[in-house]
């Protein structure tokens, strides 16, 4: 053996050494084995006392009889039910979070409304979309390129049993596509279930510019889908015969919807009023769209034509509820407000008994903790408790064309599963973990920091205590047509989602496509009455603390001004104040 050859081995032998041992590489089990537990696989009938084998992800077996192979790691379920991992069907988890907006500032003094008019002037300036694409139309974003894993964001829908979830666009009208993700994993790529799942719409008006009003919304929603059918001929005429014909110009929104045109990709139109969704049933019927209808609080109201025309609906579980008593000198709640909290947790018995598929989502959802009470105050209102568990998991996966591989437990399927300790739908019950991708993930209670749902602005309701977000009762100036009127906006934010009353000598009116983000800026319509008649007029504005300014949009008038506050002290306050006092 020569000196070189020697030098050589040793070499070998060193990195040999050096290296971890082929068995440890391997070390981290694939395959698990959960035993002696009540299996409900929704797919078939439950199973009292079963086995789960997952292997390399996947499930491989299930059943009252399975054998646990001998390189399992097994998981002892005696106590436990087996459910197959919950899904949250609208949300934005897995984007970065926004901070939300600081509060418990202080009301301004003696002419605090009068100073926040001068303030609110620098709204008018705010860039609008352009002729060719209005504001908020962005049909080509893909949150699938901006998901943001984190770990702490994820323990409060872990905490739910969720392990699934389609995460959307936030804002804008044409907001772009949404992405089906895992709620595990070491990196974006690795919680991708499915790029570009649907479209999602939303009919808010814009903060400046147009569409500021629900009309002009449906106008350019109209219009844009017209323009994308005719990009789609100009497209396919040119590649019949591109000789002699200009090429025509690539446009990436277009472009990213003519997968709706042709039905492959499904639409989600964020309605909850009867009104808007009606609306979107009649634009989703003029093109020929394959809608589903998100957010849902009316949807049962529309029940019948829903089930006839086939849409489904994405029903948040972000229910109407006092979480505080009410100040001393509160008003009294309007009886819409009463009657909705009574309501809207009927909705979901009442779509079942009319035969319309519907899967539950977070909708915004203040607390985590609230998912599933929600659900069982849905099924404590009429609805069954197996429709419940459906909705909870295989709904979601059907109406998104991704039943082949999540939503029952049933072998090939994604291990996707929820371990609880007793059942489900139980007040007592706990989820004590969960399987995500075939690897067990540890089940915590959320931080305070990241309790609220659905990566959303944290719900707030009527009633006393700090407020949350824009909730509570304002006394405001409106500056409108030269003159100011003081008004009173009754709010209550839950979510994203913005409801209420404005009262006083405009008029008495429900606000509609109400909508509130985490840094502060609201919007609602509203109608008021002025010399003309009634007009209906857009708000828009931001929320700093316990003040508020924006400005006033309503067709054929000049643009108005509005600013106001709520008492520092939390809770709803009194009568309106004369302004400047």
């Amino acid at each position: 053996m020569t000196p070189t050859f020697r030098l050589a081995v040793r070499a070998v032998m060193a990195a040999a050494l050096a290296a971890p041992p082929l068995v440890a590489q391997r070390a981290a089990p694939t395959t698990y084995a959960i035993t002696n537990a009540k299996i409900v696989p929704v797919a078939g009938p439950t199973i009292e006392k079963g086995t789960v084998v997952v292997r390399d992800g996947l499930v491989t077996a299930v059943g009252a009889t399975v054998a646990v192979p001998g390189d399992a790691r097994v998981v002892d379920g005696a106590g436990l039910t087996v459910y197959p991992g919950l899904i949250d069907a609208y949300g934005s988890l897995g984007q970065a979070s926004a901070t939300p907006a600081a509060g418990g500032g202080r009301a301004g003094g003696g002419g605090a409304a009068q100073a926040q008019l001068a303030a609110a002037a620098a709204l008018l300036n705010r860039p609008a979309g352009s002729a060719e694409k209005p504001a908020g139309f962005s049909p080509e974003l893909k949150v699938v390129d901006q998901l943001h894993p984190d770990a702490e964001a994820l323990a409060g829908p872990q905490f739910a049993g969720i392990t699934a979830a389609l995460s959307a666009p936030t804002t804008g009208v044409m907001q772009g596509q949404s992405v089906f993700i895992n709620l595990a994993g070491g990196d974006a790529q690795a919680m991708v279930i499915k790029g570009s799942v649907a479209q999602h719409v939303g009919f808010t008006p814009s903060r400046g510019g147009y569409p500021n009003s629900l009309m002009g919304v449906f106008a350019a929603l109209r219009q844009t889908l017209l323009d994308a059918q005719h990009y789609r001929d100009e497209q396919a005429a040119y590649a019949r015969n591109p000789r002699g014909m200009r090429r025509p110009e690539f446009d990436a929104g277009l472009e990213a919807l003519q997968p709706v045109l042709a039905r492959q990709q499904p639409v989600v139109m964020l309605a909850n009023q009867q009104r808007e969704i009606e609306r979107a049933l009649d634009l989703g019927k003029e093109f020929g769209l394959k809608v589903v209808i998100a957010g849902g609080s009316e949807a049962w109201k529309v029940a019948d034509r829903l089930k006839a025309e086939n849409v489904p609906v994405l029903l948040s579980l972000n229910f109407p509820r006092r979480v505080a008593a009410p100040a001393p000198d509160a008003d009294p709640e309007p009886v819409r407000v009463l009657r909705e909290r009574v309501e809207v947790p009927k909705g979901a018995g009442r779509l079942a008994s009319a035969g319309v598929r519907f899967a539950f989502e977070s909708g915004g959802l203040a607390a985590w903790t609230d998912f599933l009470p929600n659900v069982r105050m849905a099924v404590e209102n009429g609805l069954s408790a197996d429709e419940a568990v459906r909705a909870l998991t295989v709904r979601g996966a059907e109406i998104f064309g991704l039943a082949d591989r999540l939503g029952t437990i049933e072998p090939g399927k994604i291990a996707n599963l929820t371990l609880v300790r007793g059942d489900l739908l139980d007040r007592n019950a706990r989820v004590t973990q969960l399987f995500i991708d075939g690897a067990p993930v540890t089940v915590r209670p959320p931080t305070v920091a990241n309790a609220a749902g659905g990566g959303n602005a944290g719900g707030g309701n009527f009633g006393g205590g700090a407020q949350a977000g824009a909730s509570g009762t304002w006394t405001v100036t409106v500056l409108v047509e030269g003159e100011e009127k003081p008004v009173t906006f009754l709010l209550r934010q839950e979510g994203t989602r913005l409801t209420g009353t404005m009262q006083g000598v405009l008029g008495t009116n429900e606000i509609a496509n109400g909508s509130a983000t985490p840094d502060g800026q609201v919007q609602f319509t509203a109608g008021i009455t002025l010399k003309s008649g009634t007009e209906e007029a857009t708000f828009a504005g931001t929320v700093e603390g316990n003040a508020m300014r924006g400005k006033v949009g309503i067709v054929g008038h000049e643009p108005g001004l509005f600013a106001g506050t709520r008492p520092a002290g939390g809770g709803q306050g009194g009568r309106p104040r004369p302004p400047g006092q």
